[in-house]
């Protein structure tokens, strides 16, 4: 079995340690038995139609001003991706460049590439800290997200759309709503850093087998348990430091 990984802008959405992300989803990947295939997809070059899992980064305003007319030109293999039923993970950045737009803090407008139902504004405060959520990805069975969150957008879902989590602790997507991120079928958007899936290996499995089931009728495959001492260990700190922290509603 082989994962064809699409990693979006490497060389400029890559702040914060992003991608260990990729490493996390390339190693639990391994230790089952799945070859996984990373692709560089940079500005001008198109979305491969053999992608099952898209990945974006986070950047600063310089580097979103800069693949931002790429993300939006882009928009269309991205949906055409999704549709044939591509995952997908956006973080901070990506996942901003991924609504219909975007305005920074200098007050420029950036267009989005329109996929998730939402857009962003700046505001005049970062919003930084610890964040625990509380995530539903599968009916009956909440789970909970640790990561950590430095943003100055305020990103607003349109009505109807679906977060990704109930905040727990921390500010989430506007530091008001109580929700973070966002979700459209398989594709995930978050402000969560960290990097996000080293220390939330559940979720890291849920995108495998979410990318997976695009080469199996649709049905994500059952992935066989592996040892996660480690990495519960490091959720649990991080689910820790967020409950000291404090709600923000």
């Amino acid at each position: 079995m082989k994962l064809v990984l699409g990693h979006l802008y490497p060389e400029y959405l890559n702040i914060y340690a992003d991608r260990g992300n990729i490493a996390v989803l390339t190693q639990r990947a391994a230790w089952r038995g799945i070859e996984v295939e990373v692709l560089a997809i940079g500005l001008g070059d198109a979305v491969p139609a053999r992608a099952d899992l898209l990945y974006v980064g986070g950047g600063q305003d310089r580097e979103q001003a800069l693949v931002a007319p790429d993300m939006a030109a882009k928009a269309e293999g991205l949906r055409s991706s999704l549709d044939a039923g591509a995952a997908l993970l956006a973080v901070c950045g990506g996942y901003q460049l991924l609504g219909r737009s975007y305005v920074d803090a200098a007050g420029a407008l950036l267009p989005g590439a329109g996929i998730l139902p939402l857009h962003t504004e700046a505001g005049r405060r970062r919003l930084i800290g610890d964040v625990l959520l509380e995530c539903e990805l599968e009916p009956g069975s909440p789970r909970t997200l640790a990561g950590f969150e430095n943003h100055a957008g305020r990103t607003l879902l349109d009505e109807g759309a679906l977060p990704l989590g109930r905040v727990l602790a921390g500010f989430g997507n506007d530091g008001q709503s109580g929700f973070e991120g966002c979700r459209l079928g398989r594709a995930l958007g978050t402000y969560l850093h960290g990097p996000l899936l080293p220390r939330n290996p559940w979720l890291a499995d849920w995108l495998i087998a979410e990318a997976l089931a695009r080469q199996n009728g649709g049905v994500p495959p059952q992935l066989a348990p592996l040892g996660d001492a480690l990495e519960s260990a490091a959720h649990d700190v991080a689910a820790r430091r967020a409950r000291e922290r404090g709600g923000r509603f």
